[in-house]
């Protein structure tokens, strides 16, 4: 119940930010850090809890964000329609992905999704109705919803959203029966599939789930920067992101990759303002780093051994 509440009381204040908080920029940061949130939370269902790594995270986000520019050239469905269509577009491939690659195991399942984001990339640089290589301007809405002053807001408002509902579902799988069915595939497969773990179904229903967040994520891309082009929607920069958040915050549980997303994407907006954008990559290969050779149980790992372990003494 306090989480549900939690989640209420941080929608509320995403709803009445605009009225104390003008600046643009904070929500324009602030929807790519939550835009991680997302991503490191839906990745973490399938890399942390099952030990799966999945490396095509921006094949996910680029279905879901070209999904909703299709539907929104074709009918001007608005985003809330949008953001399913993605999610259901992006939870599709996730299931047609982990037909064909989840009995796959370790590196050549992470090959697999390389490759796959590969070949989709190359049929949206061919596909000229969403632009093609070149890209397609997107004109937003004219209209605004409810109280807010300009696109930006809304879209923060929204994305808001969409990390609590991910959440959520983080939260369900790994409380309940699925959750230690994951974890036991993780831990040892071959086990868990004599123990009479269903192994197949539990990946492709993580695989799904994952790939449908991931799609949900990508679906307001568009709007966000009134354009679209596959080296963006496909940047490799997604995988990287949505791998190290989740390993710095930590892995086991589901507050971990919420944890590591604000860390993280927050130091890379200082220093996209600060420095360059340029340095992004180096911030997270930095970070990554060192918590991997300091801290592999990421910050939830410090704060049980530090915190909790002197509050035992």
């Amino acid at each position: 119940m306090r989480f549900f509440l939690g989640a209420l009381l941080l929608l509320a204040i995403a709803a009445i930010a605009p009225m104390f908080v003008r600046l643009e920029y904070f929500y324009f940061a602030g929807f790519v850090v939550l835009q991680f949130i997302v991503l490191a939370t839906a990745w973490n269902i399938l890399g942390g809890f099952a030990g799966y790594v999945n490396f095509g995270t921006g094949a996910f986000f680029a279905v879901g964000a070209y999904s909703a520019v299709a539907l929104y050239k074709a009918v001007a469905l608005p985003l809330g329609l949008q953001i399913l269509a993605g999610a259901a577009t992006a939870g599709l491939l996730g299931l047609g992905v982990g037909l064909l690659t989840l009995r796959l195991r370790g590196i050549f399942f992470s090959i697999a999704t390389i490759a796959i984001t590969i070949i989709l990339e190359t049929v949206v640089m061919n596909w000229t109705y969403v632009g093609g290589a070149k890209g397609l301007p997107i004109l937003r809405p004219t209209e605004i919803p409810l109280h807010f002053t300009n696109y930006t807001q809304w879209l923060f408002f929204v994305m808001t959203g969409i990390v609590l509902i991910a959440v959520a579902i983080a939260r369900y799988i790994q409380t309940g029966w699925i959750g230690r069915g994951l974890r036991a595939i993780r831990d040892n497969e071959g086990a868990a599939e004599c123990s009479g773990v269903p192994t197949l179904k539990l990946k492709l229903a993580a695989a799904t789930v994952s790939g449908a967040l991931m799609g949900a994520a990508g679906a307001p891309f568009a709007q966000y920067l009134s354009f679209i082009e596959p080296s963006s929607a496909f940047s490799l920069n997604y995988a990287v992101n949505a791998l190290a958040m989740p390993i710095i915050g930590g892995t086991a549980h589901w507050i971990g990759p919420v944890i590591g997303a604000i860390l993280l994407g927050s130091v890379q907006q200082i220093v996209t303002v600060t420095i360059s954008s340029e340095m992004n990559v180096l911030v997270v290969g930095v970070m990554l780093v060192v918590f991997v050779v300091a801290a592999p149980e990421g910050v939830l790992g410090l704060w049980r051994r530090y915190v909790l372990k002197k509050g035992d003494e």
